[in-house]
């Protein structure tokens, strides 16, 4: 299971921007957000979690996953069209093919919270990709 290996990623994202930022632990929150043609399944990360977080300072935190659908823009008429499920790189406008993908590849780590009476909180202004295949 692949999802491991990304809720691991993920974690250490999560610790090097607390530990670049200057703050300290625990995080409560860690929000991220998973696109439709990501080739993670969000269930199968969601169970990971856990157990990648165990021992690390992201223990007891909650994985708050965003999904992002899949979008299409048509070369030709250059509408954006979100796909269906399954997929058919189609364009509604005017129904030619098309495979410029505008949104859903992406699995980035957007926001932690943390757990601090001052409030804390890390958002990633660069956006950082978590592995995977």
């Amino acid at each position: 299971m692949h999802e491991l290996s990304i809720a691991i990623s993920l974690i250490d994202l999560a610790i090097e921007a607390v530990e670049d930022a200057g703050l300290a632990g625990p995080v409560n929150v860690v929000r991220v957000r998973v696109g439709a043609l990501s080739g993670v399944v969000v269930e199968a990360l969601d169970f990971a979690w856990e157990t990648a977080a165990e021992g690390t300072m992201c223990e007891g935190a909650r994985l708050d996953i965003e999904r992002v659908p899949a979008r299409v823009r048509c070369e030709v008429c250059k509408m954006e069209t979100v796909l269906d499920e399954p997929p058919t790189f189609a364009c509604d406008g005017c129904g030619l093919p098309t495979a410029e993908v505008t949104a859903g590849k992406e699995m980035d780590l957007m926001a932690l919270e943390l757990e601090d009476h001052t409030d804390q909180s890390v958002n990633e202004e660069e956006t950082h990709e978590a592995a995977h295949p």
